[in-house]
């Protein structure tokens, strides 16, 4: 009997404590209230702890969050997506290209190529005018005199047991004359221009094995490696861009080092050092040579063409006396490393990557594992210091308990999801956020199946599917139809491309017309075989296994036959998306702003463990990524970039399904603040930018009192 009581006393017991905590848990307004300092604090609440806090070593997003408020980069994007100058004022773009003579070709009247002869014809050409474009494009020719030089070449070959092997070939290359030009702007058809003075066939017959020396004994199998690599150790022709960055003086570090060129130098080579094994090294691997022309003016010189290069420079730059060989073999000698630790001693093993400085507008304070990081604002920054006095990233797991504490006011952000945003929109305490990214879901189709490999077909697939259904019900309306491989939101997307109807019926004829018609069963069928193949996605993410549901029955709908399975994402991307062996996958992209897609739509990146997974190969796409990834010409890019959408549209490597909008959700309290020219102070609603972004103007976001009236 007294556990039949207990058993009916205890639950309301439990019930009066959580109906009276009610009334003393703290709303948000009652620890404003009370706690002053809580309006100059701002408190992010995250999913995931950071890993590594220096800007050329990170790579997850919760690191790039802290290293983005502590480091600053030369350059930034600004509301208009286009870049601005940060630690450096002001940059200029030109170039210097060079043409080596090549003695076995003959110019087209027949006559020896020959140094004196080849700069006559060029400056006769270029005098009058008889070459499109070249005068225009360029300002001064010389003639550069033969010489030698010594370099290692690294090879990468496998071995017997097909492991990858390095081999370092040292070489002497007998550097014949060569033509140099000075352009004020890139040019990536200089050479096509001068096909008149040339002649055909002057970049294919030059004479290699005559020019380029081993200095040591080689097997045949590492001088056929080495013969491939000919053309990238002596250019025929090359392209060198330039650009010269003039840096922002008096600008200090948050340890009161002054910034200057040095530092800039120091962390291209710290990416490039193999030691530090840098993800950003592929962003660099394009720079030939760092000069150092002043404190303040440092001259980037590339070795070919790669028009992407200037975005690298938005990373944070490094403080290079605490970083440098001395300081890191300061830290290796006090912390009384064991001997094998000091000799693998690096960059890597430095406690800067978890106490970093920089000369951002926040600097560091502390970092508790797995609990929080805190950063405090530097008021040294040389644009002025921050509203907020003090920035904590809380690592809260659980999507729930981000919500609850949210809505506590123990933290300000969190990464709520679409049908979460749908609570907010009718709460006047709160203001809500949705926009465009740079992100797009997708079904791709792995385009080396025989099931696949029409276009047509691919395009009857998309034409099954209800994208605005998928919109609407799925994602609560946060997301937009989208077409192509671009963000939605750049220029490099073109808005008059329509998406693909939907439309059934017209989807099975397309079927019919390639020989696929209906079997008694309801599947579609030629030739014995059903239309048949597996839907695959990764665990962990529910949107997508609801998107593969519903291709899964609009596919059924008409005829096509599917079977879907969901992976964990090691497996999902080791044993299936790195090897190609797959039929289709649903997943998603998040882009940058450059509109170089090399790595994902170029046919040499659809080998294993490479971004072209679906295997999509065009010789017209190709030649279009190669060109736009060349181009120095915003003008030109873009309409290059718009007829790569076009291409990509119409054959349908992937089924383009949506851009996700950017939700996210802040109190009503937290405005920007803006400084009139008079000194007063006005508030105004925080809003995003083309980007998507919300916190383009964090620096004068303030957390009020009161709830403002707009």
């Amino acid at each position: 009997m007294i556990i039949k009581r207990l058993l009916l006393f205890i639950p309301l017991v439990l019930v009066l404590l959580l109906f009276q905590s009610y009334f003393w848990v703290p709303t948000y307004e009652n620890q404003a209230a009370g706690n002053p300092n809580r309006l100059v604090t701002y408190i992010e609440g995250s999913s995931g702890d950071a890993k590594i806090l220096n800007p050329i070593l990170n790579a997850d997003s919760a690191s790039s969050s802290i290293v983005g408020q502590v480091f600053e980069g030369l350059l930034d994007l600004d509301e208009n997506l286009d870049l601005r100058g940060r630690l450096a004022t002001n940059w200029q773009i030109s170039e210097r290209a060079y043409l080596a003579v090549n003695p076995h070709h003959r110019f087209p009247d027949g006559q020896e190529v020959t140094g004196k002869q080849l700069l006559r014809r060029l400056r006769v050409a270029w005098e009058e005018e008889t070459l499109e474009g070249f005068r225009e494009s360029v300002t001064s020719l010389e003639l550069l005199p033969s010489e030698k030089r010594e370099e290692t070449v690294s090879l990468l070959l496998t071995d017997a047991s097909g492991k990858p092997q390095v081999h370092e070939v040292p070489v002497m290359i007998d550097i014949p004359e060569r033509v140099r030009f000075t352009l004020p702007q890139v040019d990536q058809d200089l050479f096509d221009r001068l096909q008149l003075v040339l002649g055909e066939h002057y970049f294919k017959h030059f004479p290699y094995q005559n020019l380029i020396h081993p200095q040591m004994e080689i097997s045949k199998e590492i001088e056929e490696a080495l013969r491939v690599k000919f053309p990238d150790i002596l250019p025929v022709g090359e392209h060198n861009p330039i650009i010269v960055f003039h840096l922002r003086q008096g600008v200090t570090f948050q340890d009161g080092h002054e910034f200057d060129a040095g530092d800039v130098k120091f962390t291209y080579e710290a990416i490039m050092n193999p030691k530090n094994l840098s993800p950003r090294t592929p962003d660099f691997e394009p720079i030939k040579t760092v000069e150092i022309v002043d404190p303040y003016t440092v001259k980037i010189i590339y070795k070919r063409l790669y028009s992407p290069a200037i975005t690298a420079w938005t990373m944070g730059i490094l403080p290079e006396h605490l970083l440098n060989e001395a300081s890191l073999n300061r830290e290796k000698q006090e912390r009384n490393l064991s001997d094998e630790a000091q000799e693998s001693f690096g960059m890597r093993d430095s406690r800067f990557n978890r106490h970093p400085i920089g000369s951002g507008r926040f600097q560091f304070v502390e970092w508790q594992g797995d609990e929080f990081i805190h950063l405090k604002r530097f008021d040294g920054y040389w644009e002025g210091p921050a509203q907020y006095q003090d920035y904590f990233m809380r690592i809260i797991p659980e999507l729930f308990t981000q919500e609850v504490e949210f809505r506590t006011g123990a933290v300000d952000f969190y990464a709520a999801q679409p049908h979460q945003v749908e609570r907010y929109k009718n709460d006047h305490r709160y203001q809500w956020f949705s926009s465009l990214g740079f992100a797009y879901s997708y079904i791709g189709y792995n385009n080396r199946k025989p099931l696949f490999a029409e276009a047509e077909i691919r395009k009857a697939l998309g034409m099954a599917i209800n994208v605005d259904e998928i919109i609407h019900y799925l994602m609560y309306g946060e997301g937009e139809r989208t077409t192509g491989p671009y963000p939605k939101n750049t220029e490099w997307y073109d808005p008059s491309i329509q998406p693909l109807p939907y439309d059934p019926q017209r989807a099975q004829a397309i079927f019919q017309n390639a020989g696929w018609h209906m079997n008694e069963d309801g599947w579609l069928e030629k030739d014995g075989k059903i239309f048949q193949f597996n839907l695959i996605t990764n665990n962990g993410n529910p949107i997508r296994k609801n998107l593969m549901t519903i291709a899964q029955n609009a596919w059924k709908k008409i005829g096509v036959k599917v079977n879907t399975q969901v992976f964990e994402w090691a497996v999902f991307l080791g044993d299936f998306v790195n090897t190609g062996d797959f039929d289709a996958v649903v997943l998603g992209w998040s882009m940058g702003i450059d509109p170089d897609l090399y790595q994902i739509w170029h046919s040499s990146q659809a080998g294993p463990q490479q971004l072209n997974f679906v295997g999509y190969k065009s010789s017209q796409a190709d030649s279009l990524i190669v060109r736009i990834r060349q181009e120095y010409n915003r003008e030109r890019q873009r309409e290059l970039t718009h007829q790569l959408h076009r291409l990509i549209h119409e054959d349908q490597p992937y089924t383009f399904l949506y851009a996700p909008l950017s939700t996210r959700v802040l109190d009503k309290k937290i405005v920007l603040v803006q400084k009139n020219a008079d000194g007063k102070e006005e508030y105004k609603k925080i809003y995003p930018l083309k980007s998507g972004d919300i916190t383009f103007y964090f620096h004068k976001w303030r957390k009020l009192e009161f709830t403002p009236n707009f």
